[in-house]
């Protein structure tokens, strides 16, 4: 009894740290994305309208096209690709949200090696 009792205790004490996924929240907006290049701290913005997402990265402007998989899961392909590196889509995985940001995976489709980042929403699109 007391082994049953203290399973339970457990189960209780470990499902009160569950992950929550609000990744709805994250289908549209304006984002922010800092990363490091070189130990150089970079920051791309990006809008994105559920279908499509505009990228402002060192006063370039890129488009892609998403393609959601689930609520949590999307593919993103670049709309005018200038290379073949840029035809290549890249897989993106929302693991954790909060608030204002989510922790996500992203790497090429295809290809075993992943990064991890985390974004900002910092706004909402006018739709207006």
């Amino acid at each position: 009894m007391q082994k049953i009792l203290g399973l339970l205790s457990v189960l209780l004490v470990v499902s009160c740290y569950n992950t929550e996924y609000n990744c709805k929240d994250f289908k549209t907006g304006k984002f922010k994305f800092e990363h490091e290049v070189d130990g150089v701290k970079k920051v791309t913005f990006f809008e994105r309208n559920d279908s499509i997402e505009i990228e402002t990265f060192e006063g370039k402007r890129d488009t892609a096209i998403v393609r959601w998989i689930s609520d949590c899961e999307y593919v993103l392909r670049k709309k005018h690709p200038k290379n073949n590196q840029e035809k290549s889509a890249i897989s993106m995985k929302i693991l954790t949200t909060s608030k204002n940001s989510y922790t996500f995976e992203f790497g090429m489709v295809g290809v075993d090696t992943k990064q991890r980042g985390t974004v900002t929403k910092i706004g909402e699109i006018n739709t207006k």
